[in-house]
């Protein structure tokens, strides 16, 4: 595709429940900055319902109307949302992210783990990448056409299936080949194949087989409970990661701890014609409306999202504002601006002011 200079990008803003109105606008705030430093046009920012709101207004969590809409953006942010607080059936109905993910096959989570200097890190110059695979797996809400992947055969009997397809095994695979080749050229798979012999042995025998096409790729691979320890003593020794739904969901989880703060932990869910970011986080509706969160993991999904925005539109601007915006957080964190769980004083806006007056004097 061929870059086009004038082009405006149209990105929806999904505000969601607990923090997500306070950190969603930080996101909004600092691309609008990196866009404006990047001589990019401004965003054509498309508000829309979603969570608990859209419960009130709209009778839904996810209304079909904003399904709709988000079909014609380039691209959406997704604030947290905070779905054990909805009221039935809302919910016991597949959540928010979820309902978005399923409904636009969004088979790729992409969640970086870096830390920064200084930023309370347990383990110093981690930088690793967990691509998890995220439309089957062992997460009943996702892995089949329609209903869940849980059943009761009786009242005192619960079955969860676990699926591995070698397809969607294939594309993740592909997906993390390709990134590790543009990172460190070093990628572990991670599985259960001594216990789940068929359906994560089939998962690593097909990234082991799609690893034939990346020979510059050095590869290896670890059982879920020996990558756990590993990551705690030596997170600084991986670059990227694939593993399927839910081992990746609790990697992500870990990594972002070990790199300082799951508050720094971003991440993107895609396919091949659609993104949104996301943080990996929760709502932390503990914290709403106190101006406290940290918004380091809403701001740089929102970067990632824009690199992810760069490849598909040949559009090298959107690249060097994705840079910006990275850049502006992490001298912003360096320079001793951070919020509470990093270890500083700095609230929400003030973080927020901080990073975008770091873009506007670089």
């Amino acid at each position: 595709m061929t870059s086009n200079p004038n082009r405006r990008y149209r990105l929806g803003v999904l505000h969601g429940d607990g923090i997500g109105p306070e950190i969603v606008p930080s996101a909004v705030a600092i691309l609008d900055a990196a866009f404006d430093a990047a001589g990019l046009d401004p965003v054509e920012w498309t508000e829309l319902p979603l969570g608990a709101a859209a419960i009130e207004t709209h009778g839904a969590h996810t209304p079909a109307a904003t399904l709709e809409a988000l079909a014609g953006l380039d691209a959406w942010l997704l604030g947290p949302h905070d779905s054990v607080s909805y009221p039935e059936p809302h919910r016991s109905q597949l959540n928010p992210s979820g309902t978005i993910r399923k409904h636009f096959q969004l088979y790729a989570n992409i969640r970086p783990a870096k830390a920064f200097p200084g930023g309370n890190a347990v383990v110093e110059g981690t930088d690793l990448v967990i691509v998890r695979e995220n439309t089957e797996g062992f997460y009943a809400d996702r892995n089949t056409h329609a209903g869940t992947g849980e059943f009761m055969p009786t009242p005192d009997v619960a079955i969860a299936m676990g699926i591995i397809t070698r397809a969607a095994t294939e594309r993740i695979a592909r997906t993390a080949f390709e990134l590790a080749q543009a990172r460190g050229k070093k990628l572990t798979i991670v599985h259960k194949a001594n216990v789940l012999k068929l359906t994560t042995g089939l998962f690593r025998t097909v990234c082991r087989e799609v690893a034939a096409d990346y020979p510059d790729v050095t590869v290896d691979d670890f059982h879920i409970d020996a990558m756990t320890m590993k990551l705690v003593r030596k997170a600084d020794e991986f670059d990227v990661i694939v593993t399927e739904n839910m081992f990746g969901d609790i990697l992500s989880d870990l990594a972002g701890e070990i790199a300082g703060s799951l508050g720094i932990a971003p991440s993107v869910n895609s396919s091949d014609t659609h993104a949104m970011a996301q943080a990996a986080h929760g709502s932390a509706p503990d914290i709403a409306g106190r101006n406290v969160a940290n918004p380091v993991a809403m701001i740089l999904s929102s970067a990632m999202l824009l690199q992810w925005l760069a490849a598909k539109n040949d559009d090298p601007r959107l690249t060097d504002a994705a840079r910006r915006v990275e850049d502006g957080v992490t001298a912003t964190v360096t320079a001793g601006t951070r919020t509470r769980d990093l270890g500083g004083t700095a609230s929400t806006t003030e973080f927020t002011d901080a990073v975008v007056a770091a873009i506007q004097a670089a």
